[in-house]
């Protein structure tokens, strides 16, 4: 399984509550393709760079799940179909190392740089 990461624009006209049921069928679609979903960060709402389809603003979710990628054809087809959808973009998920590893490359530089 390979690991990705989605941006979902959703209806600035949705609540909450309507936001964390569509949310779910989403988990539910992955879920039922053999995925898993990893992480779900709520980013807000936003006003969009210029209109789209009559609308200004709407509520932003940044998802990481895992599936197998001959199964991602059939979850874009997916959520084309979800009227609650009005935007969703997927690409592969940038590799994400601890933060030890950073700091530990970071010193490793700075020693580097004064000797």
């Amino acid at each position: 399984m390979k690991t990705y990461q989605a941006l979902f624009i959703f209806d600035s006209t949705h609540k909450d509550d309507a936001v964390d049921k569509i949310l779910e069928s989403i988990r539910g679609e992955i879920s039922k393709l053999g995925g898993e979903v990893q992480d779900v960060a709520r980013l807000g709402m936003h006003e969009f760079a210029r209109e789209m389809k009559k609308k200004t603003t709407g509520h932003y979710v940044r998802m990481r799940f895992q599936i197998a990628p001959d199964k991602l054809q059939f979850l874009n087809a997916r959520l084309k179909l979800n009227e609650n959808v009005f935007r969703s973009q997927i690409v592969v998920a940038p590799k994400v190392r601890p933060p030890a590893e950073k700091h530990a490359e970071v010193a490793e530089e700075k020693e580097d740089g004064q000797s």
